[in-house]
């Protein structure tokens, strides 16, 4: 109970879910189970409706699907719940940024990952002052 009250990273906070209901307009859900919501009324200052997400779990911004980041960021009139997008053939499914998780991608030699570093194989002259 704590956790909702306080932490706006896990979730929605409680004052967030109120605000929430109050205000908002449910319009569909990702396959990450992330909600996407407008406003009832007109409140930006460009007369357009507020658009929002809550995330299901970590809010991380890349857990948006690049559908839904349209119409997020007004580049599509329509959510993707009524008006899919249509897929290629060469697109590949959405994955969120891993960055700085023990997911990430790390490069052969990379300190961070497992295994031990190679040694220079003589193409490296160290610096030496005259």
């Amino acid at each position: 109970m704590l956790a909702k009250l306080f932490s706006w990273w896990n979730g929605a906070t409680i004052g967030t879910l109120v605000t929430v209901k109050g205000r908002g307009e449910h319009v569909g859900t990702d396959e990450f189970g992330n909600r996407y919501f407008q406003s009832r009324d007109q409140v930006s200052y460009d007369g357009r409706r507020r658009r929002w997400v809550l995330y299901n779990g970590y809010a991380e911004a890349s857990k948006v699907p690049p559908d839904w980041h349209g119409w997020l960021r007004y580049t599509y009139d329509e959510p993707p719940s009524r008006t899919p997008l249509p897929r290629k053939t060469w697109e590949k499914s959405h994955l969120p940024n891993l960055t700085g998780t023990p997911m990430a991608w790390r490069p052969q030699g990379s300190l961070a990952a497992e295994g031990v570093r190679p040694k220079a194989d003589g193409d490296y002259e160290a610096w030496k002052p005259e």
